[in-house]
């Protein structure tokens, strides 16, 4: 839910943002504030997460601390449930919400204006909906002085995020979310651990990670997994997939190990120690780290079997950590010299040339990842150390300019990752007394409002597939009816012909029938107990070279029957179940879905 300032005389939105230390522009956004950026007194702001922490100062109270923030001192009492007479210690930890935790409907307002002024949007179109049923209203009318819960909506990009989470009973897993319509989808049961990284193949079928008693699995989003690989230790293994995905690579046993997933097969290039393996967009060569013949950490690339191995760098100093290779194969980032002071570096292949990112505060700048177009890196840097840690989502050019912080999470260093369009950040906050984190927030660089995405349970890990997939899909077999097809991958089995969720279904029969398919479609669409309505409407069409036809319902069809929609298709070839001959399949489904499980439709 959305926190609101209510603004005071004298402020102004610079002060506001810096109260809680946020970016200026990420204020503006929060709220849909035009040039020439003016406020009033009394209106209400929606303030993104800041650093929300005041240590408290000999002389403090809790009404310096409120008059300090311009918030009500009852905000701060039950943020830190504090008992009267409300004494606060020097050096204590105090939480400072920038207000109350809902919106004051105000004189003609409305749910849809208040959805697009506050960026309840999905799909850039507002979401009233949402408010509605966060807040259980049985309509749409809303009255002043009414006080709104404001959510946040997925925010409707394509792409999928997979992260590592133990939100389900099984432990760690790989979970995918679907920022399309804010779906959450167990894609293992019972392989993770908190150390497993997602790591998507270029085509968005597979992710492979390293998961219980250090296994290199390869899961599909298809179903199902394969383990490949054990590792000593399985904390820190990079592993990278080759532009066609049909290879990975990572280092183990003082190799580099490429593992073609679709023969099983796996090359090695004996290496020792080396580490942070990836291919070049070649797909014939990889990039590598590893020391040289003085033990001095250097980069190196070599071709995939072997041959050609090239020393890039003379580094005489620390060694070389978190190395990454740009998607463009141009530029290398690293980190350096280590865990408690982290800089960030870049290197120019084509020149060698090396350029510090200038980073946060404290010089612990950590999880650099570099955007799908390659002219961008994100990145988290620790700050605010007196105040329990905070990082702040920083992005940066590939030269180091344009350095500046976006967002601010409440973690003391956090993984972040761009969508397919390198215009999105997704990155972990929701930790707790320097804890684990617990929430994913995403932000548009181009309209930097965070938005929570996944909050529950402790995350770890997280990654954006790198195509922009509308979700995730599992393929259905079913041996009898002889046909195969592809449905959303969060649906449940119901029986063995159908499958459900909240959002849609699919279920399959066949048709006996001999008539020609216009009969069959027009029988089946104007059955007497009228399942599409009182006029539904035949579509004629083509499925695998076959005859077929569509049904779609009319505006009167029962709402329990949930929108349902068929397919009918002639089968190639008349199939037998139990005896009775079959002409027809026939597929129904809701009418938001039965156009795309449709053209998955194969028959076996």
């Amino acid at each position: 839910m959305q926190f609101f300032y209510i603004v005071r005389s004298g402020d102004t939105l610079s002060q506001i943002a810096g109260r809680w230390a946020l970016p200026v522009d990420s204020l503006i956004a929060a709220n849909n504030i035009g040039p020439p950026y003016t406020i009033y007194v009394g209106q209400q702001l929606s303030v993104p997460p800041g650093v929300d922490v005041y240590r408290v100062k000999a002389g403090d109270s809790i009404y310096k601390i409120a008059q300090l923030y311009s918030v009500p001192q009852s905000v701060i009492i039950e943020a830190n449930r504090l008992q009267p007479p409300f004494t606060i210690q020097v050096g204590q930890l105090i939480k400072v919400p920038p207000g109350n935790p809902y919106y004051i409907v105000q004189p003609g307002d409305t749910l849809f204006q208040i959805a697009l002024k506050f960026n309840v949007r999905t799909g850039g179109h507002s979401n009233p909906e949402l408010i509605r049923q966060v807040n259980q209203l049985a309509s749409y009318d809303i009255f002043p002085g009414m006080r709104l819960i404001i959510p946040y909506a997925p925010p409707g990009d394509l792409g999928l995020i997979a992260y590592t989470s133990i939100l389900g009973a099984t432990g760690y897993d790989i979970w995918v979310y679907q920022p399309r319509d804010g779906v959450n989808i167990q894609l293992t049961t019972g392989l993770g651990e908190s150390y497993s990284i997602p790591y998507w193949s270029p085509d968005t079928r597979k992710i492979a990670f390293v998961g219980r008693n250090a296994i290199l699995y390869i899961a599909s989003l298809e179903g199902g997994h394969a383990s490949i690989d054990q590792f000593a230790a399985g904390e820190g293994q990079l592993l990278s997939w080759s532009p066609d995905s049909n290879k990975l690579a990572y280092t183990n046993r003082n190799a580099i190990i490429l593992y073609d997933v679709s023969t099983h097969q796996a090359e090695r290039i004996n290496q020792q120690d080396a580490t942070d393996v990836q291919w070049f967009p070649s797909g014939t060569e990889l990039l590598f780290q590893a020391p040289d013949t003085s033990g001095i950490s250097q980069l190196f690339r070599i071709n995939a079997d072997g041959t050609r191995k090239q020393q890039i760098t003379q580094n005489t100093g620390t060694r070389y950590n978190h190395v990454r290779l740009s998607p463009d194969g141009a530029y290398v980032l690293y980190t350096t010299p280590g865990a408690s002071i982290s800089i960030i570096y870049t290197l120019e292949l084509s020149t060698v040339r090396v350029t510090e990112v200038k980073g946060g505060p404290l010089a612990k700048n950590y999880f650099p990842f570099w955007s799908p177009n390659s002219s961008s890196i994100a990145y988290s840097a620790t700050a605010f150390d007196d105040k329990g840690y905070f990082s702040l989502i920083r992005t940066t050019g590939r030269q180091g300019e344009n350095d500046r912080t976006r967002a601010i999470s409440n973690c003391f260093a956090v993984p972040v990752t761009w969508s397919p369009d390198s215009r999105k950040i997704a990155y972990l906050s929701g930790c707790n007394n320097q804890g684990t984190a617990s929430e994913i927030w995403y932000l548009d660089t181009l309209h930097p409002v965070p938005i929570r995405l996944v909050a529950g349970g402790a995350i770890t890990a997280l990654a954006w597939s790198p195509k922009p997939i509308s979700g995730a899909r599992r393929t259905y077999t079913n041996p009898n009816f002889k046909v195969q097809l592809q449905y959303p991958g969060h649906w449940r089995r119901v029986t063995e012909e159908r499958y459900e969720g909240q959002d849609g279904f699919f279920q399959i029969s066949a048709i006996s029938s001999e008539e020609p398919i216009h009969t069959v479609c027009q029988n089946e669409a104007f059955h007497q107990l009228q399942p599409y309505g009182s006029q539904p409407r035949v579509i004629s069409g083509q499925v695998q070279s076959q005859e077929a036809c569509f049904i779609y319902p009319s505006d009167d069809q029962p709402a329990e029957m949930r929108g349902q929609s068929a397919l009918i298709v002639r089968y190639p070839q008349p199939i037998q179940i139990e005896g009775t001959t079959y002409h027809y399949l026939i597929l129904w489904a809701d009418q938001n879905h039965i156009n795309e499980i449709g053209s998955t439709l194969r028959f076996l």
